[in-house]
């Protein structure tokens, strides 16, 4: 198979484990005999640096031409005062709009071998094995007005939170069709009680449901389930919500894992590359230090494999390899129990590079190929 990847390192920590993540793909290219060709592009902060904007039009048409895109962070405190409609973060919502990346998927998976980083009882997490699928084109990140003005002398601000209901299906759907490949449950997430945009959410949820008779449907309130994550995380399967309450709660079971840095993400559009992603930020303060997670970054390219490019061995050794090292006790600082030896970012990429270049199944999936 051959394939182009554009590598958006971004910001910070971005281009640590983007480097990460190539080297792996690079080992599962010459081992499963594929060809990854990697163009880079800006975005962020060090697109501002260099061409004012956070993302250039150059960046958006070489993801476009490409067949999945891979993007490592973006944002800084170096960025902070700048005007908001050239924030870092900006570039990171108009690619998401200009490449029609309408659902975010984030699998929290629990590993016994890190258990104890977790802040949670073992008894509480273990067993955890969910995916947030959050809607990421819509809702208050891109309603219109969203502006500061004054009124009757006093300062103001309006946010407008904006949803249509094709918009709001196609989220809902997606999370449905998942969940019949899993547990068969989805839980929707919405604040009914208050918002006439989450009424309109747990309408279209009921009518999505009698498509898929074998899957449940349970509605929550975002309040009870930001509670009932930390409280009963194993109750989930699939969870599915708007932008704010999605970018807040996926963030949240995150935390379940014990690190930022544990956590993979996809981006799926109707059409067009996919963007993948680790969900944890730029971390300024280790950013050059050689300290970043890079874990799910890797397993960001993992998802690449099995969802945009359908090769679903080779995204399963890396994940095994990933499993491997952890159980064989090696660290990165952020999962590293206090006082105990952690490997640098790139100690930890040649370390799952080993293990998936000795890793005895891997060699029995290259035999059959043989």
């Amino acid at each position: 198979m051959e394939k182009r990847i554009a590598i958006l390192p971004g910001d910070g920590v971005g281009k640590e484990v983007s480097r990460g993540a190539v080297t792996i793909l690079q080992a599962v290219a010459e081992l499963f005999n594929h060809k990854f060709h990697f163009t880079y592009g800006e975005i962020g902060g060090a697109a501002i640096d260099e061409f004012g904007t956070p993302l250039p039009e150059h960046t958006l048409n070489l993801c476009k031409a490409n067949d999945a895109v891979l993007l490592g962070a973006v944002g800084g405190p170096k960025w902070d005062r700048m005007p908001g409609h050239v924030r870092p973060e900006k570039g990171l919502l108009k690619i998401r709009k200009e490449l029609g990346l309408y659902a975010n998927v984030r699998p929290v998976q629990y590993y016994s071998s890190i258990s104890g980083i977790s802040p949670l009882r073992k008894e509480v997490v273990e067993g955890v094995d969910m995916v947030v699928v959050r809607e990421l084109t819509g809702g208050l990140y891109f309603g219109k007005p969203s502006e500061r003005s004054v009124q009757k002398g006093e300062a103001s601000v309006v946010d407008t939170l904006f949803y249509q209901k094709n918009e709001i299906e196609r989220v809902i759907r997606y999370a449905f069709e998942l969940a019949a490949m899993r547990k068969g449950k989805v839980t929707s997430v919405d604040k009914a009680n208050v918002l006439e945009s989450s009424r309109m959410w747990r309408e279209t949820a009921e009518e999505v449901a009698r498509d898929y008779p074998h899957v449940q449907l349970d509605h929550m309130l975002v309040d009870n389930a930001a509670m009932q994550l930390i409280k009963n995380p194993r109750q989930f399967d699939v969870l599915v919500t708007e932008n704010m309450f999605g970018d807040i709660l996926s963030d949240e079971a995150s935390v379940l894992t014990g690190s930022l840095g544990m956590l993979p993400s996809a981006s799926v559009s109707v059409a067009g590359p996919y963007l993948y992603e680790p969900i944890h930020g730029s971390a300024p303060d280790i950013a050059g230090m050689n300290a970043a997670n890079p874990i799910a970054m890797i397993l960001s390219a993992a998802m690449m494999l099995r969802l945009s490019f359908g090769l679903e061995d080779e995204a399963e050794a890396i994940e095994n390899a990933v499993e491997q090292v952890l159980d064989a006790g090696s660290r990165t600082r952020d999962i590293a129990l206090f006082g105990t030896p952690f490997l640098t970012t790139e100690g930890m990429v040649e370390e799952i590079k080993a293990a998936l270049l000795d890793n005895e199944a891997i060699l029995n999936i290259m035999s059959a190929y043989a």
